[in-house]
């Protein structure tokens, strides 16, 4: 009779867990029960305990959610960056944006330097903080985003996808370097500039110095129509020095 009164509690228990969508709850309370009653933990403690098991579960479940939603194309860190190899790489200033406070006060992130330094690992990192503080973020390759762009516009869906856009908290567009864009194409990076300034985030990397952006755009005013947006709350890392995967080459062919 006992086992009976039990079973059906265990039941209740886990199809209310089950329709409060209390995952992590359901999946550890027996465990969680007999670890109280072995400790002797009051009422009080083993609910606390049994809150907090549920919210780191679901913390984890929403950082993986969102490093996957930003479909970044590797695992960098920023305490991966070896500071050692370039002298170029400023580590307090890159430290301070991993902190995210520009994300806060709605700033952009341009990093500028030759290929192979770094840029994309730098851009990476900080996006991976983004997330695990629960922010959204999309990387997206500057040629993609634009071509993608044009695409939804014939399509009559650029709205949406600017809308959806819109809604990310941090957006990183990764090699803003050797596309040349019409009228048409410029006029939707334009927009995706305009409806984030003083809004939501952006973090560019490109090769081009500033002064050179005339040869992504139709002309130099439409670069400084893009520029005066940008910079206007920027932080502008610019990185020298010789390129990581030069590096990895030479290392490869020392010891071949």
């Amino acid at each position: 009779m006992q086992q009976l009164v039990t079973n059906t509690k265990e039941s209740y228990i886990n199809a209310k867990m089950k329709q409060f969508k209390l995952v992590d709850m359901r999946q550890q309370y027996s465990k969680l029960i007999a670890e109280a009653e072995k400790a002797s933990i009051g009422y009080m403690d083993f609910l606390v305990r049994l809150l907090s098991v549920e919210e780191e579960g679901k913390n984890a479940r929403r950082h993986e959610k969102l490093l996957c939603n930003a479909r970044f194309e590797s695992s960098s860190r920023l305490k991966d960056i070896d500071y050692g190899f370039n002298a170029g790489l400023d580590k307090d200033k890159i430290e301070e944006l991993g902190s995210l406070r520009f994300l806060d006060a709605h700033e952009n992130i341009i990093v500028i330097g030759p290929p192979g330094v770094g840029k994309s690992m730098i851009a990476t990192g900080i996006g991976r903080n983004a997330c695990q503080a629960g922010r959204s973020v999309l990387f997206v390759n500057a040629k993609e985003l634009v071509d993608k762009l044009h695409d939804e516009m014939i399509k009559g869906q650029l709205a949406e996808m600017l809308k959806n856009l819109n809604k990310i908290d941090l957006l990183i567009v990764d090699e803003l370097s050797y596309i040349k864009m019409d009228k048409e194409k410029e006029s939707l990076f334009f927009q995706i500039i305009r409806q984030r300034y003083e809004k939501s985030s952006l973090i560019i990397t490109t090769n081009l110095p500033m002064g050179r952006w005339d040869e992504l755009f139709t002309g130099q005013l439409a670069a400084t129509a893009i520029l005066d947006r940008l910079l206007h709350h920027c932080h502008v890392l610019s990185i020298t020095g010789d390129s990581y995967r030069v590096k990895g080459s030479k290392q490869s062919a020392k010891k071949g």
